[in-house]
This record gives structure tokens, C-alpha cells and sequence, in this order.
């Protein structure tokens, strides 16, 4: 099914341009694959373009040792995680597994809001038509649920992926995460290796108490079980567009009604009593590109790197805040992504480590029914900025500059 996109003629291209025994990590198996860390972006469907990139980089020889992700990001993390051992191939089972999903399917409000919906991103004829019959349908829904579509639908779609490999709890999860590969070694000190964890961070917003929530670390804040819990979960409280989406909620939290909780105090800062529920919107509300959740706060020089690929323009023009729609606009793009920009103004090395799609330029991320050419020409441009990253990035330079911050800082 995937064969549309792997095999045409520029991904075939794309293929014979990937450098030849380059080195982009100190850390290898026995099997000569290099390992990184790995963060993405969220970006609605433009999740695709990810999906391109990884596909690269695994036919690079490169592997992904700790993942992390929101809303988008968070999904193809997920999938990347739990379809199969750390030094697997992934990029192919997830591609067939977008490409038998019809994505205007996670859509599952009302057919009519879906049909509305499709209209305002293709900015077909009858939207205010459609506005005027929808009206009721829309106050009702955003007033009794907040939002559009349940997103039910997706959150069991997630779950049957996850569990056509086995995985259907978080404990199934870490089980497969510490399974790792044969022969890890140092090539620089030429010594085997066995401290390594693959880690996992998919970022969702706790609405209820005001905290950035990094799953499965904070599990325990919410579920009193949470090596029982489906992983579909997390990524369906990551995944909630504001509105588009029912807000995620969690319901009969572990002490519910105590103050200075002390794992609330020690994870989330939070000193108020344990609400009886939370609701979690979209993780891109605070951080939509995550790249410090593997940052090493002491200085030192990594023994492998944190790639990072964005889906989003980086600030290149000002916002013209004409009108309302505008201004709500710019609230929420600086919402969403001043906090990364701050960790990356203060740690400037990480632009040596982050691939730039810019796919946002060119498609609606809200675009759930998109075409298959379309979805082929996204793949297409993920793969061709994975070719340039590895074209471009230089690991023996990286560590030059990380060892030179450290003697100045």
C-alpha cells in the first residue's frame, strides 16, 4: 500500500543522494545502525512529512533511541514506539497505516460540521450557507462537549494499531522500550554500553490546573493504574485542537481533594487540591515542538544527538493583526511556540540538530481530506529536507561547538 510513496521516482532519487558511511551518532549496534534521540513537531496531517523524514533517515541506517512528540508529532511517535523493536524499521508501517486510513474519518462529529469543516479548508462555495444551517448544531456541541468531534474514532484507531503488535497497556509499552538493541557500543571509546534508556515524552496541556504535561511521566498524577492504561490515551489527550476536538478528560484522579500532593508539588509545581477530574486540550497550546525534553541540563557533550524536524515556518514575517480573526491568531501562534523559541534562543547549538520541512507553507494542516497526490508530494518534501539535514550535518563539528559552549558557560 505504501509502494506510492517509497517507490516514485523522487524518493528513489532522494535515496541515492543519503551520504555513504557517514557518522552521525557515537552510539551503534551490532548491526552497525547509529541511534539518535528524536522530537517532532505537531502539525495536524502534516504529519505525513514526518513520516518522509524518519523513512530517510532509517534508510540512512540511523534509529531512534528515546522519542518525543506533540499533538502530530506525538502520533507518529507513538506509532514509532510501539510498532516493533528500537532497531526496527518503522517509517513503512506507519506510511501503510496512514495511507488504509481515510483521515476525514477522525473527524467524527456531525456530518454536517464535517462537511462545513471541509469547505472552510478547501475554500469551496456555501460556507455561509453552511455557517447559517450549522449554526445550532455548532453552539450546541461547543457548548454542552467543547468541541466539534468526540474523537473517539481516532483514539481507537491509534489503540487497534498499537495492539495488532501486542501493545495494549503502558506496561506492554515500557516492556518493549527496554528491549534494547544487540551490541550497543561506544565507537569513540570502543566499549560496550548498557545505561541507555529509551525514553518516551508525548506532550499534552492540562487545561484544569495549568500544567504542560509529559506523558508517561506523569501518569501517575492522573490514573491510579497507569500501567493498565491504553497509550492511545496519551496521544489522544496531545492530539485535542482546541474546539475541533472534545478536550480529553480524565476522570476520579488519585487523591482527589488533597492539597500539596507531593507528587503534583515535585512534577507540575501545583499546590492546590487534586481536582476530581482534568481536561487536556492540545499539547501544541504550550509546547508544539518539545526539542529540550532530552536536553542535558549539566553541560556535558552527548554521546549521541537529539534530532529535532519542524513542520512550522520559523518567525520569518510579523503578524497584520487587522481583525479579530487575526488577532486571535497571533495570540495563539505565540501561545504555542514562545516557549521553544525561548529554550532554543538560549541553547543556539540545537539549530545544528533540527531539520526544517516548512510544510506548513504549502498545505493545511487541517486538511483531513486531503488528496492522495497531495499526500504524496508532503512525504515527498519531508524526504527531500531528511536528505539535506544528513547532507549538511556534521556530528565531530556538533560536539566541537558543545564542548566549546562548555568551556565558556
Amino acid at each position: 500500500m505504501h509502494k506510492k510513496f517509497t517507490e516514485n521516482e523522487t524518493i528513489i532519487s532522494l535515496i541515492s543522494q543519503i551520504p555513504e558511511g557517514k557518522r552521525y551518532s557515537d552510539i551503534e549496534d551490532a548491526q552497525g545502525l547509529q541511534y539518535v534521540d528524536l522530537v517532532q513537531e505537531g502539525g495536524g496531517v502534516l504529519e505525513i512529512a514526518l513520516v518522509g523524514y524518519t523513512y530517510i533517515l532509517e534508510q540512512a541506517g540511523i534509529r531512534f533511541m528515546s522519542l518525543a512528540g506533540t499533538s502530530a508529532g506525538a502520533i507518529n511517535t507513538m506509532m514509532m514506539a510501539g510498532l516493533g523493536t528500537i532497531d526496527e524499521r518503522k517509517s513503512e508501517k506507519v506510511l501503510t497505516i496512514i495511507n488504509q486510513q481515510n483521515l476525514f474519518d477522525l473527524l467524527d462529529g456531525p456530518k454536517r460540521v464535517k462537511r462545513l469543516i471541509h469547505k472552510i479548508i478547501k475554500k469551496e462555495k456555501g460556507i455561509i450557507w453552511g455557517l447559517i444551517f450549522s449554526a445550532l448544531t455548532i453552539c450546541r456541541r461547543l457548548k454542552r462537549r467543547l468541541g466539534l468531534n468526540p474523537g473517539t474514532y481516532f483514539e481507537a484507531w491509534i489503540t487497534a494499531q498499537l495492539k495488532s503488535n501486542e501493545i495494549h497497556t503502558l506496561k506492554d509499552l515500557t516492556a518493549l522500550r527496554e528491549k534494547l538493541p544487540e551490541g550497543l557500543k561506544n565507537v569513540q571509546s570502543d566499549t560496550n554500553i548498557d545505561d541507555i534508556k529509551a525514553q518516551l515524552a508525548i506532550i499534552t496541556s492540562d487545561i484544569t490546573t495549568h500544567t504542560k504535561v509529559e506523558f508517561p511521566k506523569m501518569t501517575e498524577l492522573y490514573w491510579s493504574n497507569p500501567e493498565d492504561i491504553a497509550p492511545a490515551k496519551l496521544v489522544r489527550a496531545s492530539m485535542s485542537v482546541p474546539f475541533l476536538f472534545e478536550p480529553f478528560q480524565v476522570n476520579h484522579l488519585p487523591n482527589k481533594g488533597h492539597k500539596n500532593d507531593k507528587n503534583w508539588i515535585e512534577h507540575a509545581s501545583y499546590y492546590g487540591p487534586v481536582p476530581p477530574s482534568v481536561k487536556f486540550v492540545d499539547g501544541g497550546l504550550l509546547s508544539n515542538f518539545p526539542i529540550n525534553v532530552f536536553h542535558r541540563s549539566d553541560g556535558g557533550i552527548p554521546r549521541m544527538p537529539t534530532f529535532g524536524v519542524r513542520l512550522s515556518t520559523f518567525r520569518e514575517d510579523y503578524s497584520r493583526i487587522g481583525s479579530l480573526g487575526n488577532f486571535a491568531g497571533a495570540m495563539i501562534s505565540t501561545m504555542r511556540q514562545i516557549f521553544d523559541y525561548d529554550f532554543l534562543l538560549k541553547n543556539p547549538d540545537y539549530k545544528h540538530l533540527i531539520c526544517r520541512i516548512d510544510a506548513s507553507e504549502q498545505f493545511n494542516w487541517l486538511d483531513f481530506n486531503m488528496s492522495e497526490e497531495d499526500q504524496i508530494k508532503l512525504f515527498n518534501l519531508g524526504a527531500e529536507k531528511a536528505v539535506e539535514f544528513l547532507n549538511t550535518f556534521d556530528w565531530k563539528a556538533y560536539k566541537e561547538v558543545r564542548e566549546d559552549l562548555n568551556k565558556t558557560g
